[in-house]
């Protein structure tokens, strides 16, 4: 199955070549465009993951512009130029999952891409670097509600289980998860796995520590 990939950019040289890079990979079809995310949000919500550049011509700021996605249940990784640390660390605490450069080869775009897919964090070289000068968004907690949903699932609880336990969707509980994930590796504290996560869970007192 095809996952469907959406693009918000207003440089349509970037749209063009993103799609062709995407394009080329068998499991990835780019559904939509659009040069802001109501433009995209016009062709529907169904994407799996979206690109999002930080500075566009309708002046929406980046926490806006992922908010606003992930309300969808989008995920959303950063697609920039790099120097902008400040608004990669903005969207970061507003839920991004990740941030790729508009140069690099298509190969680590993919790779990101998928990473994201996969419920991982495409935690690039770059998207570390900017991360480490916030000590608001590195020291930052789990929410209670992230706290719950780590709990049940390091445990052993799969997605749909933990939705039902607490009563809200799986894509709720996978968003849930996408962050919990991104917290950690912000503090580099990476958690790609659920073992990981189990790890993380006994180590901060989530979760006991088997004897």
């Amino acid at each position: 199955m095809r996952r469907h990939i959406g693009i918000v950019d207003d440089h349509p040289a970037v749209v063009l070549g993103a799609t062709s890079i995407i394009g080329v990979h068998s499991s990835l079809f780019v559904s939509g465009t659009g040069a802001t995310v109501a433009e995209l949000l016009e062709h529907g919500s169904h994407f799996d993951l979206v690109l999002l550049d930080l500075t566009l011509r309708d002046g929406s700021r980046p926490a806006e512009n992922v908010r606003t996605l992930t309300a969808h249940g989008i995920p959303v990784i950063i697609f920039t130029s790099g120097d902008e640390p400040r608004l990669v660390r903005e969207a970061a605490r507003a839920g991004a999952m990740g941030m790729v450069l508009k140069t690099e080869p298509p190969q680590k775009i993919i790779s990101a891409i998928v990473a994201v897919l996969r419920g991982e964090v495409a935690a690039t070289t770059d998207w570390a670097a900017a991360l480490d000068a916030d000590e608001e968004f590195v020291s930052a907690a789990l929410t209670d509600r992230e706290t719950e949903v780590l709990a049940l699932y390091a445990a052993g609880e799969t997605a749909e289980r933990v939705a039902r336990q607490l009563f809200i969707s799986r894509e709720t509980v996978l968003d849930h998860i996408r962050r919990i994930r991104s917290k950690y590796t912000a503090i580099g504290r990476t958690a790609p796995s659920k073992l990981d996560l189990y790890h993380r869970a006994v180590e901060d007192g989530i979760l006991p520590r088997e004897r």
